[in-house]
């Protein structure tokens, strides 16, 4: 936009300078204000007109002097809001003094709800995407066997510019292998899988984190669907209870799946109001702007499993967008999984889960 002229007023003898922009949609200057406007100069300003009989829509970028404090204190509260309104203090100013006309141009969306905002991102980030770094974050503990395979598989995709493995104490030559491949990495004396990924998420360095397993059960090749929608929300969350992109033999038994969505379903219950989706609420794969991390730290605690939900629950928290992808969930290359792998482990895990849910709500 050229916001950067209101510059050139500051010499000239004025008011205030207010600025409009051309715009067709009556809808859209029916939320804003239009200026009776001659010669350059406002004469009187009118706030959301039901009938605007003029293209030039007001914005709500001023030019103001210090004669602007003046006229608040004579202005009335509107009896809309019982608020002193802005347009109705620079009405009163433009009818005795001397207020300026500039045209803005350059796109504008009216941030008056979330959905706004939301859209907002969405055209600055499309607009800049391709100048995003991408970071990759895989939590490891004691995954020689499949670490340097699932470190390829990532680092030769064309989206990823970092990759960080966690290693959690391994007692085997995970960190070794890694440090070979080229991958950052470093060692979480901290046990557990929140405490690998939440030291993931704080040494990354790319405006975007994708979180993902060390075992081989998620693959690359779902980067671009993550990415796409990380354009319109904050954080974009994978499920593997999709039947038809589960792999024969992968770790998602009737138990796990329906016990992932029965937990996705009762934060949808116990969160309703924001209407989130969820059908599983276990799957590390997952991706987030390292800006929206920045605002959900304060809420993530969780050392265990328990820090998946947790991730989740902190974004609707500070009432972020979050939306759930179908990913391809395939069978782990080798070992077995730390806290699915067994009934036992499988309990535990949905009683750390159904803590943390509770705790939160």
């Amino acid at each position: 936009s050229n916001h950067a002229k209101l510059l050139n007023y500051l010499n000239q003898d004025f008011d205030a300078v207010l600025n409009f922009r051309e715009e067709s949609d009556k809808s859209k200057i029916s939320k804003n204000f239009i200026g009776n406007i001659e010669k350059g100069k406002v004469l009187s300003l009118t706030e959301k007109p039901e009938f605007p009989q003029t293209s030039l829509m007001g914005t709500g970028t001023y030019l103001l002097t210090n004669k602007v404090f003046q006229y608040i204190r004579e202005t009335q509260p509107s009896a809309l809001r019982e608020e002193i309104e802005i347009t109705d203090v620079l009405s009163n100013m433009a009818q005795q003094e001397s207020i300026l006309a500039h045209t803005l141009k350059g796109g504008y969306i009216n941030i008056t709800t979330r959905d706004d905002v939301n859209l907002a991102n969405y055209v600055w980030r499309n607009k800049y995407f391709s100048k995003y770094k991408v970071s990759i974050v895989i939590p490891a503990y004691n995954e020689e066997t499949t670490i340097a395979q699932v470190i390829e598989d990532f680092k030769n995709h064309e989206a990823v510019n970092e990759i960080l493995v966690i290693n959690n104490n391994s007692q085997d030559k995970t960190g070794e292998i890694a440090q070979k491949t080229g991958a950052t990495t470093i060692v979480e004396y901290g046990q557990g899988y929140g405490c690998a990924l939440r030291r993931g998420l704080e040494e990354a360095t790319g405006d975007i984190i994708i979180l993902t397993e060390a075992d081989g059960s998620f693959r690359a090749k779902d980067i671009p669907k993550f990415l796409e929608y990380l354009k319109d929300c904050d954080m974009v969350i994978g499920t593997r209870t999709t039947r038809q992109m589960i792999e024969q033999g992968a770790n998602m038994d009737a138990l796990l799946r329906w016990g992932n969505i029965f937990f996705g379903k009762l934060i949808e219950l116990l969160w309703w109001a924001q209407e989130p989706r969820f059908t599983d609420v276990g799957c590390t794969y997952r991706a987030i702007w390292n800006s929206s991390y920045q605002q959900i730290r304060p809420f993530l605690h969780g050392k265990g499993p328990e820090f998946s939900p947790e991730m989740m629950i902190a974004v609707l928290i500070v009432r972020q967008r979050i939306i759930e992808i179908p990913v391809s969930y395939y069978r782990r290359i080798g070992g077995e999984s730390k806290y699915s792998g067994s009934y036992w482990t499988a309990m535990k895990t949905a009683w750390k889960m159904l803590r943390i849910i509770l705790k939160y709500r």
